[in-house]
């Protein structure tokens, strides 16, 4: 029973651990006043993408994300990918958007660091120079090959941060760590359960991104369970431990009434 609480404790630890990071995140770059409605909400420029005029002979990859409107903010994030060859003054932006068009895929949506609906962006991976520049052609293969184009879920997915993972399977050398609360990074196909994790390197089992696990080189350990088995599995160890006091409680009165102390003796002599 030790063993069984203090497995209980750790996975209430990593739970708890797991969304109190995501919620740090989230409302660390939260910036619209309570109530804004998204059509007035800030869209300009974050000021944190480099100036690609001024760094016309240096190719550049950045990997941004921010938290998606309203409360979901607290528990979601949308991704997107800007990049830029050398020579190139100007930077081709791209991400997966649910609205506009039947093909999600979408190029130069908005601006390059835009704030995602109030929300501002930070970046997830940054690389320049050379190494970029060999990056930018697979990341423009991984955009083509992306298996759902005209499809979106927000849940379980695939969304824009389906899109931004298969990009980062594809191209490993990006070496792409989406946040845990990247809903959708570890969607995959019902025919294809087993294969890379969004970071390219490693090894990941998903059904559907509801259930898995994931063992990868950026990622560490990642496991994804659903709530509702989270909450089953709280409810089965309550009544486990609700069972065990009853057992030996059944037990205690079992022993008392052998022994001939379980009922008050009567007509005693003194």
């Amino acid at each position: 029973m030790i063993a069984i609480k203090w497995v209980s404790l750790g996975f209430v630890l990593v739970l708890l651990l797991s969304f109190g990071y995501s919620y740090a995140k989230a409302t660390q770059t939260r910036t619209e006043p309570a109530g804004q409605s998204w059509s007035t909400a800030r869209r300009t420029s974050a000021g944190i993408a480099p100036d690609p005029a001024r760094l016309k002979s240096i190719a550049i990859i950045q990997i941004y994300a921010a938290p998606t409107y309203g409360w979901r903010g607290l528990v979601a994030v949308h991704p997107w990918i800007i990049y830029k060859r050398e020579g190139e003054t100007e930077f081709t932006r791209y991400d997966v958007i649910s609205w506009g068009s039947t093909n999600v895929v979408r190029r130069d949506y908005a601006i390059q660091d835009g704030y995602w609906f109030g929300s501002q962006p930070r970046i997830l991976v940054d690389h320049r120079g050379a190494q970029a520049q060999i990056m930018i052609p697979k990341i423009e293969a991984a955009i083509k090959s992306y298996p759902y184009p005209h499809t979106y879920h927000a849940w379980p997915g695939p969304n824009s941060n389906t899109f931004i993972a298969h990009i980062g399977r594809e191209v490993p050398d990006l070496q792409l760590d989406l946040p845990s609360n990247a809903i959708g990074k570890d969607y995959r196909g019902i025919t294809n359960p087993i294969g890379l994790p969004p970071s390219g390197r490693g090894v990941q089992v998903s059904l559907l991104g509801l259930l898995g696990v994931t063992l990868g080189v950026e990622e560490g350990i990642e496991v994804n369970v659903p709530e509702v088995l989270v909450l089953v599995f709280f409810l089965l160890l309550r009544l486990a431990r609700s069972s065990k006091v009853i057992r030996k409680a059944y037990r205690r009165i079992h022993e008392l009434v052998i022994l001939g102390v379980a009922l008050p003796r009567t007509g005693a002599g003194g």
